[in-house]
């Protein structure tokens, strides 16, 4: 069996944060994959499916970010795994938002969801580090990544879990650079050549009307409905 915890924070009014991308990302797998519904146990929402020939629980810590590895712990144990058999998928700040990295093992550069893992695992799990980018003063980050994704953000944040979701058996594999390579090459057919000029087409009155109100009860799948909402 292999384990795969997306990092984030529980509750509605953080479901769009920057800092919950890694509780969108798994919703994605789940969807994309036709797991089981989420429930409730070692302190997480957990979901079992298969990518592959895998075995493959999902888990989102419902401890806040700073106690995931509490959760992630407990699972763990309860099925006898070790840390190479679990990815940990969670924001970047370090990275430029729509880049990511793969890596195994590491430090946890200032990541409160790391440490937390530190002190319970270790640090020889894979991870996939989404980027979110920083702000420019220091003293901002927190307010920054508790921040919801913009409008312009979805335009790469959509494409990018789509095909992470796509590529997640390479994960269980512990096939990293394929799975970094696999993502990278569907983002490749999805995008827009930079020399394509848009077609124009006649504008027509508009008719007004209030916009509806956007469930959260999946995060990523809010995200999709916002961004046809809101158009290119």
């Amino acid at each position: 069996m292999r384990l795969i915890v997306g990092l984030g924070n529980p509750g509605s009014e953080y479901a769009q944060n920057r800092h919950n991308v890694g509780f969108m990302a798994v919703d994605e797998i789940v969807r994309r994959h036709n797991f089981a519904p989420y429930k409730q146990k070692f302190n997480a929402l957990i979901s079992d499916g298969r990518l592959g020939t895998e075995k493959v629980l999902i888990m989102k810590p419902q401890t806040f970010m700073n106690l995931s590895g509490q959760a992630v712990g407990e699972a763990m144990r309860f099925y006898k795994l070790e840390a190479d058999d679990v990815v940990v998928l969670y924001d970047e700040i370090d990275l430029a938002p729509a880049k990511f990295r793969v890596k195994f093992g590491g430090g946890v550069a200032g990541h409160n969801g790391l440490k937390s893992m530190s002190q319970h695992i270790g640090n020889d799990y894979h991870r996939v580090r989404i980027g979110v980018g920083r702000p420019a003063q220091k003293s901002q980050v927190a307010h920054y990544v508790l921040g919801n994704f913009g409008k312009a953000d979805l335009d790469w944040l959509v494409p990018l879990l789509d095909s992470m979701a796509d590529a997640a058996p390479k994960l269980v594999l512990e096939k990293l650079n394929e799975f970094k390579v696999a993502v990278e090459q569907k983002l490749a057919k999805t995008a827009p050549l930079e020399d394509e000029e848009p077609k124009s087409e006649p504008k027509k009155p508009v008719e007004k009307r209030a916009p509806k109100a956007v469930k959260l009860g999946n995060p990523f799948a809010a995200l999709k409905k916002l961004k046809d909402k809101l158009g290119d």
